[in-house]
This record gives structure tokens, C-alpha cells and sequence, in this order.
């Protein structure tokens, strides 16, 4: 956070945030610490509620319905919670609670880094209004930009907009939008989260622009993701090929087969067919990944999902 007033912020190239922050002082990742830390901190979620959805290695959704009550308040749980992390783990964490995910999500950014935000139903709307459209879920940069340009700078503005526009200007996402804007989020807490996908990526030691040697990087990069897939029990129909170039600019391109991927052959020789089709135009490469997507049963799964939405209940994230 010390560092976020120079520009540095999560996800960004070490040295991009190098040059923004000269005094940038790098410490070595320490994996096995955060998960431990992070079985920790989930056990203590289960002492409250079993209805956990996790996100991330450090954000999940907890739904509170059924036990609320014997605390007052959904709030007094999330105190609780923070206050057994710090003592326990010795870690600060942010909560937010509303009536459903997608306020509870926006409630846990708003004060961070040791925050705890309610989001009130009388008090939805209003929140909404206030928001710039970039902090609404599922709203990139892009998209951002694209809505500023059609004069949608807040919740509200986006709120007065109506449905079949939404949907004319940004498709499917539109209905989200739209529902969102009016405080409106379905989607139930899933104790058990659906895999989509099965990826595998590698920053190379240097920038590289050989297609030879780019191949042989496949070919290692397949071998780990054949461990994954067998280890997720994965089969998928569809191989993405990421791309991302020495000036971070990223592509991906996504060939489908009416089969499944589950041999190395197959899998290499057509990330190797979408690699050679790439225009590189004399830049050089220093990211590459491979996922397997397209779930063999994510067609029943989805069909058999629609029938399990609930009511809108309260939910702490």
C-alpha cells in the first residue's frame, strides 16, 4: 500500500513498477507460507458458516443465511472473523456484507486494506449511484472506455439506460450490467466452484523471437500441462494459445475439436499450428501458456445449474 502513491499496483510487471518506484525494495514469493496461512484463515470462516465459496488463495464468499441471527447481525459476524484472523494468523483482512455477491464484493474493496463495509438493501441504490462504472463487476478498462464514451460514468448513468441497448452495445454482459446497476445478483454462494479451464504458462529467462526455440518451450510447457489435466481429472475440447510480447501487449488464439485433448501430440502439434500462424512482426516473446477449456460436461453441468438459483439472501464476502 506504501507504494500504490507512485503507481505500482497488483499484477503489474516487476519492472514497470521498478521504474515508477526506484526505491522498490522485491522479496522473494513464499508459497508454501501463504497457503498455510490461508488453510488457516478458512478454517476459521468454517467455524461460522459451511457454505464457503472460495475465489482465490485469499477471497472467498461466505453465505451467513442461516446463522445471522444468532449474532445480531451479519456484521458482528465479519468482526468476528477479523478480529479471530489477526489474533490467530496475525493477518489484517477486509470484509464487506450485503445481500449478495456482488455488493459484498464491491463492500470488502472500499476500505481496504483493514476494512469492513455494509451495504445496507435501503441503502443499495443509493451506493450504486455513486460508483464509477470501472468498479462495477465484469467492467474492464475496455469496457470502461467504451461506456464513457456513450456517456455512462456512474451506476446511476448506467442505471438509466435501458436493457435492449445495454445488450446492443456490450451482448451478453449487457443483462449483467443492467442488473447490477439495479443492486440485482442472483448467483448463489457454490461451495464447490466448476473448473472451466486447465492452463499452464512460463515467463522465459529472456525475450525470445526463435521459433525453434519457442516450439521446444511448448513442448516442455505441454508436458506440465498433461500433469495438470490428469491431475484435475480434465478433458476439454477447445486449446488456447497466450502470446504476450517483450512490450506486454497479449494475444490468445483458441482452435476447438469435436474431441477431446488428452494426448501431448495433439495438444503440441496444435499450439505449434496457432504459434506459426502468429504475425511476431519483429517482436520478440516473453510469455507463453497453453490452456484446455471447453469442459467435456460443462454442457450438462450448465443445464442441470439453471434450475438452482435462489432467492437474494445475505451474504458476507
Amino acid at each position: 500500500y506504501e507504494a500504490r502513491k507512485f503507481g505500482v499496483r497488483s499484477a503489474m510487471p516487476s519492472s514497470v513498477a521498478a521504474r515508477l518506484c526506484p526505491n522498490l525494495i522485491f522479496v522473494p514469493g513464499r508459497m508454501d507460507e501463504y497457503k498455510k496461512a490461508s488453510a488457516k484463515v478458512f478454517e476459521i470462516f468454517s467455524r461460522y458458516t459451511n457454505l464457503i465459496e472460495q475465489v482465490s488463495i485469499d477471497e472467498a464468499f461466505l453465505d451467513v443465511t442461516d446463522v445471522w441471527r444468532d449474532y445480531g447481525y451479519a456484521m458482528e459476524i465479519a468482526k468476528l472473523i477479523k478480529a479471530d484472523v489477526r489474533r490467530e494468523v496475525g493477518l489484517i483482512i477486509s470484509a464487506g456484507v450485503s445481500y449478495n455477491k456482488f455488493l459484498a464484493k464491491i463492500a470488502s474493496d472500499w476500505r481496504k486494506p483493514d476494512g469492513l463495509c455494509v451495504i445496507h438493501p435501503d441503502a443499495a441504490l443509493k451506493f450504486i449511484d455513486r460508483l464509477p462504472v470501472k468498479a462495477i463487476w465484469g467492467v474492464g478498462p475496455v469496457t470502461s472506455q467504451k461506456m464513457e464514451a456513450l456517456g455512462i460514468f456512474t451506476g446511476k448513468d448506467l442505471r438509466e439506460k435501458d436493457l435492449s441497448f445495454l445488450v446492443e452495445q456490450f451482448g451478453s454482459s449487457g443483462l449483467s450490467y443492467y442488473n447490477f446497476a439495479r443492486g440485482i445478483d442472483d448467483r448463489p454462494v457454490r461451495t464447490e466452484r466448476i473448473r472451466k479451464q486447465v492452463s499452464a504458462e512460463i515467463t522465459l529467462s529472456k525475450d525470445e523471437g526463435n521459433l525453434n526455440k519457442l516450439e521446444d518451450t511448448l513442448s516442455e510447457l505441454t508436458d506440465y500441462l498433461m500433469t495438470r489435466l490428469r491431475k484435475n481429472d480434465f478433458l476439454g475440447r477447445s486449446l488456447t494459445l497466450k502470446v504476450r510480447f517483450h512490450n506486454f501487449k497479449t494475444i490468445t488464439r483458441t482452435q476447438t475439436s469435436n474431441s477431446v485433448f488428452n494426448e501431448k501430440s495433439q495438444i503440441l502439434k496444435t499450439a505449434e499450428s496457432l504459434l506459426e500462424k502468429i504475425d511476431f512482426n519483429h517482436q520478440t516473446v516473453r510469455l507463453l501458456g497453453i490452456a484446455i477449456g471447453n469442459r467435456l460436461e460443462e454442457d450438462t453441468e450448465n443445464m442441470l445449474n439453471l434450475g438452482d438459483m435462489d432467492e437474494l439472501t445475505p451474504r458476507l464476502l
